[in-house]
């Protein structure tokens, strides 16, 4: 079909002729709504860009003198990003004189876990990077 009948059948539908391959012999043309193919285009770059949710990791922050009541408080903010399908990444912050209890603050995140066992697992055990302590909780059925 020749270049002019294809904009006279676009033309009588309404939609836009587009050349889609320029380079092949001969070139290819689609007859579109051109408004609405731009649109789709950008919503699709745009869903590319974002974070899919189940990779998402949230942090929660805890320091060794953190209280039982405000470690039960934590476990349940925690609780609702498993809740989530969102991965938990527990942050044992130290200063000082702390780094030396270590084993205390391991056993604490390992309490925390424990408390989370009915909606998550552990991912990666507690471990020390800088002066920072790090425990990765996945949440069930993934």
């Amino acid at each position: 079909m020749g270049p002019r009948e294809a904009l006279a059948i676009a033309q009588e539908q309404g939609l836009d002729l587009i050349e889609v391959a320029p380079t092949s012999v001969p070139p290819v043309c689609r007859i579109i709504d051109y408004g609405r193919y731009k649109y789709e285009q950008r919503k699709r770059e745009k869903d590319q860009g974002k974070p899919h949710r189940g990779s998402e990791m949230k942090t929660v922050r805890i320091r060794p003198s953190t209280d039982d009541h405000d470690m039960a408080t934590k476990a349940n903010i925690a609780r609702k990003f498993l809740q989530q399908k969102r991965k938990v990444k527990l942050n044992m912050m130290f200063r000082g004189r702390e780094q030396a209890y270590q084993e205390l603050a391991a056993r604490k995140l390992m309490r925390m876990a424990e408390s989370l066992k009915d909606v998550s697992a552990i991912e990666r055990r507690p471990s020390v990077d800088g002066r920072t302590m790090v425990m990765i909780l996945t949440p069930l059925g993934d």
